[in-house]
C-alpha cells in the first residue's frame, strides 16, 4: 500500500477495528502466564517467592522495548517495525513453550515483553491517522481492543492449561503471531516518519521530554499507580482463589477472570469524555473506582459465595478504572505533537509498566507474607496516592487547556 501522508486526517472504521484486534492479540502474550503462575512454577521447580518473576520479567522486557524500540517509530517505517517485533514475539513464545528450566523460561518471558511493544507502535499510528476532533475516540477504540486482549488473555490461558497444558497456550500464540504478521503486511498502510535524527539522538531526546513535559509526568505517575494496583490484583487473586478459602480449579479461575473483560467498555467511553474536555472528573472517578474495588473485598470474610461475588464486582470496577485512565492519559499526551508522539507514548507506557512490575512483585510478596489483607491494602494505597497527588498538586483547569490545544 502507499505511504500515509503526514497530514492524513481520517481513518476507516475497518482499519481502526483491525488495529484494535492486532493490539488485543499481541498484548495478550504479556498476560497468558499471569493466572498460570502456580502450574508453571511447579512444573519448572520455582519457589513460591520467585514465582512473581514470571510476570515481572515480562513487564520489565516490555519497559525495555518501550524505551529502546518504540522511539524508532518516530524514525523508521512503522509497518516493517511492527512486523519485526511481532515475529520476535512469535519466536519468544515458541521458546517459552519449549522451556525446561526456570532460567530459559524467564529469559523468553523477558523477550516476550520486548516483542509485545509492537502495540505501542500501533496505537500512536492510529492516533496519527485520526482527525484531531476524533483522536480520543479512535485511541479509545483501539485501546479497547488492547484492553480486551489483556482481559481475555487470562481466562483463555487458564482454560487451555486446564484442557491441555500451560505449554499449549504458548505454542498456539506463536502460530497466531506468524499468521498476524502475514495479514498486517497486507492491511496496515506504510508510514515513513519525517524525523531524521539518529538513534542515539532519539534516545537523548526522550530524557529531555521526560524532564520538560509536565503533562507527561503527571499522567505517567497516575497510571503507574493504577497499573501497579491492577497487576497486584491479577497476580494475587489467582493465588487467593486457588487457596483453601475458595479452592477453585484453573477453569474456575478462568471464569472469574472473564469478569475483567467488562472493563474494556470504559476505554472508548474515556476517549469520548476526553474529547469533550472532561478528563479531570473522569480521572478522579477512575481512581476512586479502583480504591472501592479493593475495599469491597473485605465486606465479608473470604470463602463464601457472597465474598466471591464481591471479588467479581471488584474485578469489574478495577478494570473499568484502569482501562479508562490509560486512555485519558494517552489522549492528553498525544495532543502535544506528532513528531515526538511515539517517544512520548514510550515514556508514558514505560513509566506505568514499571509500576505494574513493582505491583506484581510486591503483590506476590505481600500475599505470601500477610495474605489477601496485606495485598489488598497495598493495592488500594496506590490509587489513593495518585488521587492525593492530583488533588493537592493540581488546581483544576489544565485538562481543559489540553483539549483546547488540539
Amino acid at each position: 500500500m502507499s505511504n500515509v501522508p503526514e497530514n492524513s486526517r481520517g481513518i476507516a472504521n475497518g482499519l481502526m477495528c483491525f488495529l484494535a484486534a492486532c493490539c488485543g492479540l499481541i498484548v495478550a502474550n504479556i498476560y497468558y502466564a499471569q493466572p498460570l503462575v502456580g502450574p508453571i512454577s511447579l512444573s519448572l521447580g520455582m519457589t513460591p517467592e520467585a514465582s512473581g518473576l514470571i510476570v515481572t520479567l515480562t513487564q520489565i522486557g516490555y519497559v525495555i522495548g518501550l524505551l529502546l524500540v518504540v522511539p524508532l517509530a518516530d524514525r523508521l517505517e512503522n509497518r516493517s517495525l511492527i512486523s519485526a517485533m511481532v515475529l520476535l514475539l512469535a519466536l519468544a513464545s515458541l521458546g517459552t513453550a519449549l522451556s525446561d528450566s526456570p532460567l530459559t523460561f524467564l529469559a523468553c518471558s523477558l523477550v516476550i515483553g520486548i516483542g509485545a511493544v509492537a502495540v505501542q507502535i500501533i496505537v500512536p499510528l492510529a492516533a496519527h491517522l485520526a482527525a484531531p476532533a476524533r483522536r480520543g475516540q479512535v485511541v479509545g477504540n483501539v485501546m479497547g481492543g488492547l484492553m480486551f486482549g489483556i482481559m481475555l488473555a487470562r481466562p483463555v490461558s487458564s482454560f487451555v492449561a486446564d484442557l491441555v497444558s500451560w505449554r499449549a497456550m504458548f505454542f498456539i500464540s506463536a502460530g497466531l503471531m506468524v499468521a498476524l504478521v502475514l495479514v498486517m503486511r497486507r492491511v496496515i498502510p506504510r508510514r515513513v516518519p519525517t524525523a531524521s535524527m539518529g538513534y542515539l539522538a532519539l534516545l537523548r531526546s526522550m530524557a529531555a521530554l521526560a524532564r520538560h513535559t509536565p503533562i507527561l509526568q503527571r499522567r505517567a505517575f497516575y497510571q503507574a499507580m493504577m497499573f501497579g494496583a491492577f497487576s497486584l490484583f491479577w497476580t494475587t487473586t489467582p493465588l487467593l482463589l486457588a487457596g483453601p478459602d475458595f479452592g477453585l480449579s484453573q477453569s474456575g479461575i478462568a471464569l472469574f477472570a472473564l469478569a475483567g473483560v467488562a472493563g474494556v467498555v470504559s476505554a472508548p467511553v474515556a476517549g469520548r469524555l476526553a474529547d469533550r474536555g472532561l478528563t479531570r472528573v473522569a480521572t478522579i472517578s477512575a481512581m476512586v473506582s479502583v480504591m472501592v474495588a479493593f475495599a469491597m473485598t473485605h465486606i465479608v470474610a473470604p470463602g463464601s459465595a457472597l465474598s466471591l461475588l464481591l471479588l467479581v464486582v471488584a474485578a469489574v470496577l478495577l478494570d473499568l478504572g484502569v482501562s479508562g485512565n490509560v486512555v485519558l492519559g494517552q489522549r492528553a499526551i498525544y495532543s502535544l505533537g506528532e513528531a515526538e508522539r511515539s517517544r512520548l507514548n514510550a515514556l508514558y507506557m514505560a513509566t506505568f509498566f514499571v509500576g505494574g512490575a513493582i505491583g506484581s512483585a510486591l503483590g506476590a510478596w505481600a500475599y505470601v507474607s500477610g495474605g489477601w489483607l496485606a495485598a489488598s491494602l497495598l493495592g488500594g494505597s496506590m490509587p489513593l496516592l495518585a488521587l492525593l497527588v492530583l488533588l493537592v498538586g493540581e488546581p483544576g483547569g489544565y485538562h481543559e487547556r489540553e483539549v483546547e490545544a488540539q
